[in-house]
């Protein structure tokens, strides 16, 4: 969970969208283990990938913004009670 939210934080905080690579580093993660997360990611829409000119970006939606949102919430909580996430 810690590690879909880096990711998608790591989107917002360039913007909205980010290139491979800084995702990459952001949510310090080697480039397979980034490949899978970013494909689940997409897969259930919480990314998407996009084309300017023609460099590869991943964009996040509204549906990972809600997700990144509600991450951030529970992160919250739990640290509210002294409990780590």
């Amino acid at each position: 969970m810690s590690i879909l939210r880096d990711i998608l934080h790591t989107i917002q905080e360039k913007g909205g969208k980010a290139r491979p690579t800084h995702i990459l580093y952001g949510a310090n993660l080697s480039h397979d283990r980034l490949k899978k997360y970013l494909e689940y990611l997409e897969a259930e829409e919480l990314i998407k990938k996009v084309e300017v000119k023609d460099q590869a970006l991943y964009e996040i939606t509204e549906k990972g913004l809600e997700f990144l949102s509600t991450c951030n919430k529970m992160n919250k909580f739990f640290n509210a009670f002294g409990v780590s996430v």
